[in-house]
């Protein structure tokens, strides 16, 4: 984040606008999870074998959430599909009442979402010149898919302004997510808004790994800019967001996990079953349903790649209801999703507004 952008890359190279706007021509386009019915291709999918197969099992997992009244549901989010197109997919998750909480990446929650809240967009690449020349005319590729830094600063800057504007104290990401959902009801661009809709739903938000994000920038500065003015000012607690969603594991009791990549949210929601038990929870149950969707190698030892049966044997996972689908994301959870939408199972389930927990 810069206050002097000059629009100047490189060597003081002015941008070229115009190439800039030629790159930045075809954008992304969320899939609508409401305008196709996926269920007799899942159902096909699961008579097939391989992948299909873990599809059509995982997805049926999913539904034994849905139509299990007493499941809190948490999904889980790791990687850039919402920037490449499952945005609207999630959004729709929380408006229907599909999920109960969520657990993600600071990208995803902030530099995706309220990226597009705030009325950005993200782009197709149909040409990939080389990164040099992106970097000139200050457009970040994910992959396939063009961000405009421009309008990545002006996130940093209002999670800046944010912070300016709430009481000088600790919060968990929890907590400053939810002032970000305020802040969108009341000026953002964008119905179907992540941040914007958990904050109507109360459905809460956790990003373990939050400052590693456009949110990092913004807060940054405000902590700079508030010691060297000599007043205090606001901070993440970390081991708030930790308490924080392990009060809900307990308070909810069965819980299913539906997860999008590995990595910190992975580890982070599964680590709430060995919390409880160190406070004391000794009845607490691991989580009963678990789905991941991942492309990770299992042979590397990484966390994103391991197993749900692994998982089982650190205490945190039911072997018994569990499914992993080694995919890319993007291609399968609209399925997924689709399927589940129309079979309706959320149009029975109780309204858990786990956010409310935390009212004072």
């Amino acid at each position: 984040m810069t206050d002097t952008l000059t629009k100047t890359a490189g060597a003081n190279a002015p941008i070229n606008d115009n190439r800039k706007a030629e790159l930045l021509s075809k954008q992304v386009k969320h899939i609508d999870i409401k305008s196709f019915d996926a269920r007799p291709i899942v159902d096909a999918m699961a008579d097939m074998s391989f992948t299909s197969r873990d599809l059509g099992r995982a997805t049926n997992i999913y539904n034994q959430m849905l139509a299990d009244k007493d499941c809190s549901i948490f999904l889980v989010i790791a990687g850039s599909t919402s920037a490449g197109g499952c945005m609207d997919l999630y959004a729709e998750l929380v408006r229907n009442n599909m999920v109960d909480g969520i657990v993600a990446t600071g990208a995803t929650i902030v530099d995706m979402d309220f990226f597009e809240g705030l009325g950005h967009k993200h782009y197709q690449a149909l040409e990939i010149p080389d990164d040099d020349t992106l970097r000139s005319l200050y457009i970040d590729r994910i992959y396939d898919t063009y961000i405009d830094e421009e309008a990545l600063q002006n996130v940093d800057h209002t999670i800046f302004e944010i912070a300016e504007s709430l009481e000088p104290r600790a919060y968990s990401s929890r907590a400053f997510i939810r002032e970000m959902g305020k802040y969108l009801v009341e000026h953002g661009k964008k119905d179907n808004s992540l941040v914007k809709l958990a904050y109507e739903h109360d459905v809460p938000i956790f990003c373990p790994a939050f400052v590693d994000s456009s949110a990092g920038f913004g807060l940054v500065k405000h902590q700079v800019d508030a010691a060297k003015e000599g007043r205090p000012y606001l901070m993440i607690d970390a081991v708030a967001d930790f308490r924080e969603l392990t009060e809900i594991k307990i308070a909810a009791g069965t819980t299913g996990l539906l997860m999008i990549g590995g990595g910190v949210p992975k580890n982070f929601i599964q680590d709430t079953v060995v919390c409880a038990e160190i406070l004391g929870h000794d009845d607490v149950q691991v989580h009963k349903y678990a789905v991941q969707i991942t492309v990770a190698d299992v042979r590397d030892g990484a966390c994103s790649s391991s197993t749900l049966q692994e998982a089982a044997s650190w205490g945190k996972v039911n072997t018994g209801i569990e499914q992993m689908v080694f995919a890319e994301a993007g291609s399968v959870m609209p399925l997924l999703a689709s399927d589940a939408y129309h079979r309706g199972l959320w149009k029975d389930r109780p309204v858990h507004r786990w956010g409310t927990l935390f009212d004072k």
